[in-house]
């Protein structure tokens, strides 16, 4: 008796092939440049005064531009980045990322003044977005039944990327210098540059006519990619919103002064860690039951869980409150990412996604903004209450905008 031979060959489809290699360069590569974004925050105001700025406060504000200069580019040229990934490769960003993020974080190891400090770290985000682009890549390379569990897997990293990058910052420089710091992390971000070069496999594109008509105008049911949009700056916005207040609420909690700020970064880290932990596994999840119902659910859990933050009367039942919604909230980033693949065009993905990366970062900005405004004219509290009734909402939205007849 004849078998039906193609039950028994495995899928050697083009999107199949060579994904989880490409997978596990875009992880790696995402995790070095996050951690290189990163790590100056223990030491920047030293270096903002090893550059000739003596005044206190102008010090910190310094610092602060200098810092946000990065993502505040980053965030505007997202979307061409994309756009210029749908119609010429997504391994050429790849590579134009990692070599802009290695030159541009060499040179600021050899900043003379503040001025050029602040136009490098500019730079870094024009030139940079390799953790963007790996989304765009894995989304669009990895089988559709994968691509949830793969883009988490990624966030994992992007986490872990944006976790470890201070911890380093703190580390290096008593031991090798600063400067030195700057040009470890660009030699660091090199290797990912040839690792990206040498290893990621693209599938060949489509002819340029058949990538014709990029942007929202190729999309038949915008609904879902803006609903992820709307998601995504939800989700930043929820994670920042408490940063601002954050130290000062830890005080009212905490009976020793000293364990003020240690509980302050234990509470901050522990909604990092409580994501890395699961969004590979809420990204596994997605793939068998859909992402619209893990985004729904996420939203809502997140949403119960910031309303006992507001009522707690210990510091360690913030931290644990603040895992626990980690955990919840590491679902998203993947579940965004896989929709917007299953619900747009590939010839659109890069950009539509572009703009998704575009959208957390305005998130990353409101958050604190409005965080601060609350917390400082209602109360802390009023903040967690706050968010929650926007991730509720958030929620409610999510579930109204999923189209009929798409897997929950």
């Amino acid at each position: 008796m004849t078998r039906d031979s193609s039950a028994a060959v495995p899928d050697t489809s083009p999107e199949d092939a060579h994904w989880r290699r490409n997978l596990a360069v875009c992880v790696f590569g995402s995790f070095t440049t996050l951690v290189a974004m990163t790590l100056l925050l223990p030491f920047l105001p030293l270096y903002v005064e090893e550059l000739g700025v003596k005044d206190q406060a102008a010090i910190v504000q310094w610092s602060g531009v200098a810092y946000g200069a990065t993502f505040l580019s980053a965030a505007l040229v997202a979307p061409l980045w994309g756009r210029l990934a749908d119609l010429y490769g997504r391994k050429l960003m790849l590579i134009r990322a990692s070599l802009g993020m290695a030159v541009a974080m060499s040179l600021i190891g050899m900043a003379d003044n503040v001025w050029q400090l602040v136009g490098l770290r500019l730079l870094a985000g024009l030139l940079g977005g390799y953790a963007s682009g790996s989304t765009v890549l894995v989304a669009t390379q990895t089988p559709k039944a994968r691509s949830a569990w793969a883009l988490g897997m990624l966030g994992s990293g992007i986490m872990a990327g944006n976790l470890v990058g201070p911890l380093v910052g703190g580390v290096l420089p008593p031991l090798i210098g600063i400067r030195a710091t700057f040009l470890a992390a660009g030699g660091v971000i090199f290797v990912a540059f040839l690792a990206t070069l040498l290893l990621i496999r693209e599938e060949p594109r489509p002819p340029r006519s058949a990538r014709a008509g990029g942007g929202f105008a190729g999309i038949p049911d915008k609904r879902p990619a803006l609903a992820m949009l709307a998601t995504g700056m939800l989700l930043m916005l929820a994670v920042m919103s408490v940063e601002p207040i954050i130290t000062v609420y830890v005080a009212e909690l905490t009976a020793d002064p000293a364990r003020v700020t240690l509980i302050a970064g234990l509470a901050m880290s522990a909604t990092a860690l409580g994501s890395i932990l699961s969004a590979p596994r809420l990204g596994r999840l997605a793939d068998r039951i859909g992402p619209w119902t893990v985004i729904t659910g996420s939203l809502t859990v997140s949403a119960l869980l910031l309303v006992p933050q507001a009522l707690v009367t210990s510091d360690w039942q913030l931290v644990a409150l603040r895992f626990l919604m980690g955990l919840a909230l590491g679902g998203l980033l993947p579940c965004i990412a896989s929709v917007i693949r299953h619900s747009v065009p590939d010839r659109v993905a890069g950009t539509v996604l572009g703009y998704s990366t575009s959208s957390q970062y305005v998130g990353q900005v409101l958050g604190p903004l409005m965080g601060g405004f609350v917390g400082g004219h209602v109360g802390m509290r009023a903040v967690f209450l706050g968010t929650a009734l926007l991730l509720a909402l958030g929620a409610a939205g999510t579930a109204l905008a999923r189209p009929k007849g798409v897997r929950a």
